[in-house]
């Protein structure tokens, strides 16, 4: 067998090797360590970077109970906003939903996910948790064995490789988890929805005290405050633009025309200071292991963003995860691990069926002119049956709010 430079390189080693330091990595991090479980998370951003990046802001009530019986809630208690009201707007006028008294009556938690991170990642290292930030996985290596290897680039760029006795990939769609399955490990069931969102964060207080979804003939806009004085919209785009297509005035107008500004009262305007292009595409790996190497939150499955799922799966599997290596590590116990991808793979499906639904209620489907008319009748009968019956606003309250 010829020799890798990494067979030359020194080692180290732990029970569990984390990649990747969101809110997956961390959330398992955290539990593991509380356990007595030997861990360390590879992270290959700096520690600011993963500080303030800005991302979702939506907690379920789950994720808070996740947080809250582990002891990682100290911040989100004291400066996350419960909310529990969306407004959609659309040509044939408006109509709200306070969810908190539909389906299982109960909030959002509004507190940004850069806020969460910056919690998680002082508790983990307040505890004692090694992390090795700008540390960038390339592999995952004898993944089907008893000690399974990541290589890794430090951040001198030199080559190293950590041992394990588990390996949790946290890292991400791109990431070294995913990329290192070897073909027919995993089944990947994938969908693009044929549909683009320009993300904006602006300087700007909300201009509703909602969640605002509206759907217009010229294409989607959202409106998801994230603070007093930030808020979250999205524009839908051409698919393949760019983030500069559109001018910062020209983004402005026309938010104001899709939200009906004329009509319901105008927007507050700031400085735009983040802008991405969304593509929303939706993927699920099965199983969600191979051999000692465990898939968690956006490595397992893509969601899009349009009912705010992503950040709620991947605490809630890292918490399975989490009680499940303990099982293993500490107990000899390995069937918790064995049921590991079946469990979160539930939640997962579930997640993705009311994702989809969003997606049709406020885009319709991207189709040949041909059907177009037929599939803008179905919106418009989603919208009517969310707008007038209480059986529908139930189960709409439900799955937004569920994992």
């Amino acid at each position: 067998m010829t020799e890798s430079r990494y067979d030359r390189v020194a080692q180290d080693s732990a029970d569990v090797v984390i990649l990747g330091a969101g809110p997956a990595g961390l959330v398992l991090g955290n539990l593991l360590l509380r356990a007595g479980i030997d861990c360390v998370v590879l992270e290959r951003a700096g520690r600011e970077h993963v500080r303030t990046r800005a991302r979702a802001g939506f907690l379920a009530p789950n994720t808070v109970r996740v947080l809250e019986r582990n002891g990682l809630d100290e911040g989100l208690r004291r400066r996350g906003q419960q909310h529990g009201v969306c407004e959609f707007r659309t040509e044939d006028g408006r109509f709200r939903l306070d969810y908190t008294n539909l389906g299982r009556r109960e909030p959002h938690t509004v507190y940004p996910q850069q806020d969460l991170v910056a919690d998680l990642l002082a508790d983990y290292l307040d505890a004692g948790g090694r992390i090795d930030f700008e540390t960038e996985a390339l592999a995952v290596r004898d993944a089907d064995g008893p000690t399974p290897a990541v290589t890794v680039r430090d951040r001198d760029g030199r080559p190293a490789r950590w041992r394990a006795r588990y390996v949790a990939a946290c890292d991400g769609r791109h990431g070294a988890g995913r990329g290192s399955l070897p073909p027919g490990a995993v089944r990947c069931h994938h969908r693009d929805h044929g549909v683009s969102w320009l993300g904006l964060l602006a300087e700007a207080p909300p201009s509703l005290d909602a969640v605002g979804y509206a759907v217009h003939p010229r294409g989607f806009a959202g409106h998801m405050a994230r603070s007093r004085e930030i808020t979250r919209y999205y524009l839908q785009c051409e698919p393949g633009a760019g983030t500069d297509a559109w001018s910062e005035d020209a983004i402005w107008d026309e938010l104001a025309v899709r939200m009906g500004a004329a009509r319901y009262g105008p927007l507050l305007r700031g400085r735009i200071v983040q802008r991405s292009v969304v593509r929303l595409e939706s993927d699920v790996l099965e199983p969600l292991r191979h051999g000692n190497l465990f898939l968690v939150g956006d490595a397992a499955a893509l969601i899009s963003p349009s009912a705010a799922k992503g950040a709620n799966l991947a605490v809630l599997g890292a918490e399975v995860l989490a009680l499940a290596l303990t099982d293993a590590l500490a107990h000899g116990r390995t069937e918790p691990l064995e049921h590991y991808s079946q469990r979160c793979l539930a939640h997962i499906w579930r997640a993705q069926e009311f994702s989809h639904w969003m997606i049709r209620l406020l885009h319709g489907t991207p189709d040949s002119e041909e059907s177009a008319p037929f599939q803008e009748g179905l919106r418009r009968a989603r919208i009517a049956a969310l707008r007038t019956s209480r059986a529908q606003q139930d189960w709409f309250a439900e799955n937004y709010v569920g994992v």
